[in-house]
């Protein structure tokens, strides 16, 4: 097994991941969890929990993930039953078909009446996510990433998608972003993208869209679930007057009937923002001189960002 990596993420929440090589050493009575993930989005945790009682038989033991930011954190739980696993330690199993939505998930091991304890994480096996290709069908994509958070704790950061549509190769040239993606979660692919365009959306004003068509992707390899789109910077510059103007970019068909937002989920990184990362390109719009570039948001989706470009230094 290997050691999961996650990468920082913007301060949205009180724990954002940290990056880690190896597993943190933390004291011996800290319970901890290793996590193996499946092709299909589910998660097995094997735990080594000192100082906890006994759990053979009590059918109270459980691993409990609780959705950050909730009012009401056990109003949004899932209890998942921890029982032995034959090699001294406790197993707990998040199947793909458990729906957890959309959010980060804290974990946390319970037993009776003791107060529930945050878990440490261990090693982290999630070969299975890289370069993950899901299989058809229609109902809702389910995407689980364990990471550390900046405190040293084991979270989970959960998406829940249908249709999606995975950002590929990302180019931005002095013109515009051209891109290549994959729409996952359709019965047909082919009719679903047949003229259908990207469609860049203003953050501050979703009334205010641009919009770009999508073609087949033609590389070696591709199918009809593939395509391609290039978005000009210059149109997503008009209603710029200076500060950062946010552009988030969805995949809509052709009579606007479904959209789907264009995202990077479909690996073993819960947050890209730092990871990932394009050079700006010089745009020359008519308020100011400006700079465009791709990004992935704290959510993992696809955005450009346009603001004021710095001065040269001489």
């Amino acid at each position: 097994m290997m050691a999961s990596t996650p990468s920082p993420q913007s301060p949205d929440s009180p724990e954002e991941p940290t990056v880690v090589s190896a597993p943190p050493l933390f004291g011996a009575g800290d319970p901890t969890a290793d996590c193996i993930a499946d092709s299909a989005g589910g998660l097995t945790f094997d735990l080594d929990a000192p100082g906890l009682p006994d759990t053979a038989g009590d059918w109270s033991a459980a691993l409990v993930l609780r959705r950050r930011g909730s009012e009401d954190p056990e109003a949004e739980e899932i209890r998942l039953p921890l029982a032995p696993d034959g090699d001294g330690r406790l197993r707990a199993v998040l199947p793909s078909t458990v729906a957890l939505p959309e959010g980060r998930w804290d974990a946390y091991v319970a037993c009776a009446d003791a107060e529930p304890r945050r878990l440490v994480p261990g090693l982290a096996d999630l070969r299975s996510l890289v370069d993950r290709r899901p299989g058809p069908g229609t109902s809702p994509l389910a995407v689980r990433i364990p990471y550390a958070t900046k405190h040293g704790n084991l979270s989970l950061r959960s998406w829940l998608r249908g249709p999606h549509a995975e950002a590929g190769d990302l180019r931005p040239g002095p013109a515009g972003l051209a891109g290549h993606g994959r729409l996952y979660r359709v019965e047909d692919p082919a009719a679903w993208l047949a003229g259908a365009v990207v469609e860049a959306r203003l953050r501050r004003d979703p009334a205010v869209v641009r919009t770009a068509p999508v073609a087949p992707d033609e590389r070696d390899g591709a199918d009809a679930q593939d395509f391609t789109f290039t978005l000009g910077f210059a149109g997503l510059t008009e209603e710029w007057r200076g500060g950062l103007d946010v552009w988030d970019l969805w995949l809509r068909t052709a009579d606007g009937s479904a959209s789907a937002r264009i995202a990077r989920i479909l690996d073993d990184v819960a947050d890209k923002k730092q990871i990932f990362t394009y050079p700006a390109r010089s745009v020359d719009a008519s308020y100011a001189p400006a700079q465009a570039g791709p990004y992935f948001t704290a959510d993992n989706d696809l955005a450009i960002r346009i603001e004021e470009r710095p001065p040269v230094a001489h």
